[in-house]
């Protein structure tokens, strides 16, 4: 049971509503028991005494009413002692038109109409034994200062685009400077607000001498002694560290540019604001071809929690918990986080090191606090380790750790009175300027048997067509034993090193990645790498968009994979959108099951007919029409019509969007010939070709009239869209006839039986499809080889292929009714018209029959059937 499987059960059962078995219908979507169900229909479960009531103890009070003061009887239920004695999690009231439901363990209430019910199928899944996690959130403060600088920023460009063009990393490093300089001002390194003052009070408004002023400060904090300094530079203390070291150019400034710098002091309190700023302030500056290639997508507080609580800090507090009225128990985890190393491998600017590192202070503070004990933190910062490849970025790292170090000392402070000096600064954690995939992690980190170690991060990730010429050079080294590793997302090269390194340490890895490494190709050439690793999946985090505090935000799509040694995880979670639930074992398409991996194959393991891709044009456009195109050449040749096809793609046949082309066959090619505006065309075709540096292309010189392949529909063949949107509960397939020619961006089973059309349109297919089908950003991304071919659907006999030709036509009759709109929006969720809906689920539940006479209640119940069988099939070959 997932919320995707929710959903859809609950359509079924608000599409059929039934005021007598409502709650009973819903227990069924939620995946309870067939036995408790029945036992609670009967009354012997049953804990109501009144009717049209229904209490099962520790799950739910319900109560169908037909009075108007539906709120009003919500509100006294929720409070009503005699209903919470039986300790419900759920608190149900309709009039079988709205329902209001209240979760009496968060607090959450829900408030709908029974029609659009399954729009909240979340809210109900802890009946299915997944509960809701809260993820540590946003601060508001780094939201208002990643805005504030990105403004400030802006202005400064304006007035010194010289100095961007010829010197970026000098506007980079000036912007670090200044940070650094209101952190210091708002967490007491400062005197309070002494930079923005300073600068308020001893430049003039125009802005024109600011930047003497910057050069003449930043040249003071790099320096010990204040003899001979006016009185309004020596309150500056000496800084150190490296930080003011180096002489950079200084931009000019505006009258507004000044306005905002002072307004980033005065508006803000820098005290609150998390030292990770510091990415988002990098993904503002640094250069957009820059910053893709180097993958340096800043991550928020809440993506890097969902990384580290389950690796490590879960733990640790609920070992906290447990140790509390132990002192002996709460010195040894105090001995044990000080042991604890955390690797981040592309550390950016150092954003996980930094939470990482301020999490273990926060609960360092706690076990001192439980101890009673006046002590100081004994956590270092030589802990934590990071490769960066960009030099301002890891150097932006080793700030934002030190300040970070700075922000909890003064927390440390507050709660015993004693921390450490912080000027002049001091290095800083481990983080060096190098290139991860070439450097020996265990001689960086030289671990030792005392240690725990964590590694994590959101390295980068470029496709296999989007690689660098250095990056592809990593992935030879990393993976210098296989052959196949040329398709390989980059990502993967720090999956394997991690792999190996946990193997051979007390080590335990969590990446942020794409989702594209859990499906299609990519899980058959990277996960058996990892499981021969002994490497087990000990936590995911299916899909999510991507969100962060930065001005340009990267537009991904994130899964997060936790690996661990075979048998050291336990509690295995899988986690999606804020849910999670306890498994047995994941697999590399981050579901719970076996590790099997489907592999890509040439023909159908069920049996089923050939399905190829359609025809390439190979014609640099020449041989397909618009329209326009098209009408005009009828117009003045009307012989051509005989030469004139309908052309599908993906993108035509689901949109519903014209195209054509020309058709023509040997024995016409004369008489085509004859036709100036087709004759031009064929020319242009054979000009390509015969110029291409491809010796295939050169040999398709010799009939220029055709497509590379010359495949076409003699009676009626189904058209299976390559591309289709992830929002879609089914991909739209349909049939074309002997006047429509397919292109390679879709799939085709020639002069197909209707039957066919029935397996492929089925939840059964789509559970398979969302499995193992590559995804082009979310959208699903079909293939013949590793969608269709490796189906394992049951053979069946003619009466079953009978009732699927029937259940497949009333689908297509329905969808002809309603020709005014296109597959798109037959398809869409808001638009699907009610009457395919329906006919889609019978014929659901009818294909679901010919997997099993029980059906199926979830899409994980057909995937591991589908599994199961494939496993067989696989086994017996």
């Amino acid at each position: 049971m997932n919320i995707v499987q929710a959903e859809e059960n609950l359509k079924k059962i608000t599409t059929k509503y039934s005021k007598e078995s409502f709650i009973f219908d819903l227990m069924w979507a939620y995946d309870f028991p067939k036995a408790t169900i029945s036992r609670l229909q009967k009354g012997s479960l049953d804990k109501a005494k009144n009717e049209n009531e229904v209490v099962l103890k520790k799950k739910f009070y319900f109560i169908s009413t037909s009075k108007k003061d539906l709120d009003s009887i919500f509100e006294k239920a929720i409070k009503d002692n005699s209903i919470l004695k039986h300790d419900p999690r759920f608190i149900i009231v309709t009039d079988n038109q709205s329902l209001k439901a209240y979760d009496t363990k968060v607090g959450e209430k829900l408030d709908t109409e029974i029609k659009t019910l399954s729009k909240h199928p979340d809210f109900f899944l802890p009946w299915a034994g997944i509960e809701k996690k809260v993820f540590q959130g946003e601060n508001t403060a780094d939201v208002k200062a990643a805005e504030k600088l990105a403004k400030f920023f802006d202005l400064i460009l304006q007035d010194n685009i010289k100095l961007v063009e010829k010197n970026r990393h000098a506007l980079n490093v000036f912007l670090t400077r200044i940070l650094f300089c209101f952190f210091a001002e708002d967490t007491e390194i400062f005197e309070k607000d002494l930079f923005t003052k300073s600068i308020n009070d001893h430049t003039n408004k125009d802005g024109n001498d600011v930047a003497d002023y910057l050069k003449r400060l930043f040249e003071v904090l790099n320096k010990k002694s204040r003899a001979g300094l006016p009185d309004y530079l020596k309150e500056f203390p000496y800084v150190n560290g490296g930080l003011f070291a180096e002489e950079f150019p200084i931009p000019n400034f505006s009258k507004r540019s000044r306005e905002s710098l002072i307004d980033l002091g005065s508006d803000l309190n820098w005290a609150e604001i998390n030292p990770d700023i510091f990415g988002s302030m990098i993904q503002a500056v640094v250069h957009p071809d820059q910053r893709a290639g180097l993958g340096m997508h800043y991550t928020s507080v809440t993506n890097i929690m969902k990384v580290i609580e389950p690796l490590f800090l879960s733990e640790l507090k609920e070992e906290f918990e447990k140790a509390k009225s132990s002192k002996p128990k709460l010195k040894k985890l105090h001995e044990r986080i000080n042991n604890i190393k955390i690797f981040d491998p592309a550390c950016g600017s150092g954003n996980f090191l930094i939470i990482a590192y301020k999490e273990l202070r926060f609960l360092e503070i706690q076990i001192l606090k439980e101890l009673g004990g006046f002590t100081i933190s004994s956590i270092p910062l030589s802990n934590f380790y990071g490769i960066e490849i960009d030099d301002f970025a890891h150097e932006v790292a080793k700030l934002s750790l030190w300040l970070a170090e700075h922000q909890m000392d003064v927390q440390f402070n507050k709660e015993f009175g004693n921390v450490k000096a912080s000027l002049p600064l001091k290095d800083s954690g481990k983080i060096i300027c190098a290139n991860s995939a070439r450097i020996d992690w265990s001689k960086f980190i030289s671990p030792d048997k005392s240690n725990e170690i964590y590694i994590l991060g959101n390295p980068p990730y470029a496709g296999a067509r989007k690689q660098s010429v250095v990056q592809k050079e990593d992935l030879e080294i990393v993976f210098s034993d296989y052959d196949d590793f040329r398709n390989l997302d980059y990502i993967s090269l720090f999956f394997y090193k991690g792999a190996l390194f946990c193997r051979n340490h007390n080590a335990k890895l969590a990446f942020v990645s794409t989702n594209s490494i859990c499906q299609g190709e990519q899980v058959e050439l990277l996960w058996p790498k990892l499981f021969n690793a002994e490497m087990e999946v000990s936590f995911a985090q299916n899909s999510f968009k991507w969100s962060n505090n930065a001005r340009d935000k990267a537009a991904v799509i994130c899964i997060i994979v936790g690996l661990s040694k075979l048998s050291q995880t336990k509690n295995k979670k899988i986690f999606f959108d804020n849910y999670f639930k306890n498994v047995q074992n994941i697999n590399g398409y981050l579901i719970e099951g076996d590790n099997s991996i489907i592999e890509k194959r040439r023909i159908p393991i069920s049996g089923l007919p050939e399905m190829p891709k359609g025809n390439m044009p190979y014609d640099g456009g020449n041989l397909i029409l618009s329209t326009s195109e098209k009408n005009k050449l009828l117009k003045d040749y009307p012989i051509s019509k005989k030469f004139i096809k309908r052309l599908y793609g993906s993108k035509e046949f689901i949109q519903g969007e014209d195209r054509w082309c020309l058709w023509i066959k040997n024995e016409n090619l004369e008489e085509a010939m004859l036709i100036p505006e087709i004759a031009s065309r064929i020319n242009n075709v054979k000009k390509l070709r015969m110029e291409s540096t491809d010796d295939g292309a050169k040999k398709l010189a010799s009939r220029p009239h055709q497509f590379r392949e010359t495949n076409e529909t003699l009676k009626s063949s189904l058209i299976i869209p390559s591309v289709s949107s992830e929002n879609r509960d089914y991909i739209p397939i349909g049939f074309v006839d002997k006047n429509t020619i397919v292109t390679n961006l879709a799939f085709v089973i020639y002069e197909a039986d209707t039957y066919l059309f029935g397996i492929l349109s089925s939840r059964m297919h789509m559970a398979w499809v969302r499995v193992v089908a590559g995804r082009l950003k979310s959208d699903y991304r079909y293939s013949s080889h590793l969608c269709y071919n490796t189906f394992p659907f049951p053979k069946i006999h003619e009466d079953a292929k009978n009732n699927l030709e029937k259940l497949s036509l009333k689908i297509i009759h329905i969808r002809e009714k309603h020709s005014g709109l296109n597959l798109s929006d037959l398809y869409s969720p808001n638009k699907m018209p009610e009457e395919l809906l329906n006919a889609h689920l019978e014929l659901d539940d009818y294909v679901d029959s010919l997997f099993s006479s029980k059906g199926f209640k979830s899409d994980y119940e057909r995937v591991e059937c589908l599994f199961d069988r494939y496993i067989k099939i696989t086994k017996e070959e």
